[in-house]
């Protein structure tokens, strides 16, 4: 909704302004441009970047909107389940985790926790590092298997927002294609009315407004938002191993989760009492 917000800001400002020197809104309404700029932008992108890119640049814009999953509720989940996980291994053995993470459906463990349960890749993260820590990783060992894990997530998520970005950058260049067809077309009629002339000229220069402003004003604005939820992610899953890390090495459920939540944003940083939530409803 941030985002959201951002964006009409934006609009609603430069469209303030322009009303208040004078001019007409009217004016800059060229769906041709618009086709023009949008059009070839969308384009280069399909161009430019694999289709697993391009899928995932429709769920990270579509994360953005949402507002992504790596909030604080999300995190007190997150404690909730590894805790949960935690107490049975500690109990029953490392082991008896693998039954219990192949169960789907109503009867998984994950499905009294909505925020993780949704999530299927934080979801399967924490399965993966339960599983193997129960097929006997070593810490060091599950460290690097966790490291690898968030690397290859990172570098995907990179890859999207960075077509994302190239696609902002070249916006303005469109805008002066846009800007020159309006300007050829202009030319075309150069012996008609002022009036007409000057129309076309204005459509022509709204070419160059319009890719300025989706450069500057969404697109660039939707990248840095997209980079900024996969940061958010990482450290989500950062703080996940370090909590699995720890008890496979011997911490206790508590210890490693204390050891995780130091690490975790202020903002988002589950509280002393927020943990002692998490381990009454666990036990």
């Amino acid at each position: 909704m941030v985002t959201i917000l951002g964006i009409l800001v934006v609009f609603g400002a430069v469209l303030a302004g322009f009303s208040m020197a004078g001019g007409h809104v009217h004016a800059l309404i060229h769906p041709s441009e618009l086709v023009t700029i949008g059009g070839a932008a969308l384009g280069a992108m399909i161009a430019g970047a694999p289709k697993s890119v391009l899928i995932d640049v429709v769920k990270g814009l579509i994360a953005v909107f949402k507002g992504g999953n790596c909030g604080k509720k999300t995190y007190n989940e997150v404690f909730q389940v590894l805790y949960y996980f935690f107490c049975i291994a500690r109990r029953d053995g490392l082991l008896a985790l693998e039954s219990i993470l192949s169960e789907e459906g109503s009867g998984s463990p994950f499905a009294k926790y909505p925020k993780v349960a949704k999530d299927h890749h934080l979801k399967d993260f924490i399965s993966d590092a339960l599983v193997a820590a129960s097929e006997g990783a070593d810490g060091p060992q599950l460290q690097a298997l966790l490291e690898t894990d968030i690397r290859v997530a990172h570098e995907e998520h990179h890859a999207a927002v960075g077509a994302l970005t190239r696609t902002a950058d070249a916006l303005p260049g469109f805008g002066i294609v846009a800007a020159v067809l309006g300007i050829v077309i202009t030319m075309g009629a150069i012996d008609g009315p002022v009036e007409e002339i000057g129309h076309k000229v204005g459509a022509a220069l709204v070419g160059t407004f319009l890719g300025i402003l989706l450069s500057y004003g969404v697109i660039g604005p939707l990248a840095a938002s997209m980079e900024a939820l996969g940061d958010a992610e990482t450290a989500l899953r950062k703080t996940i191993a370090t909590a699995v890390v720890d008890f496979v090495e011997g911490g206790t459920p508590k210890a490693a989760l204390e050891k995780a939540r130091r690490g975790v944003a202020t903002d988002r940083r589950p509280s002393m009492k927020d943990m002692e939530e998490i381990f009454k409803s666990a036990a």
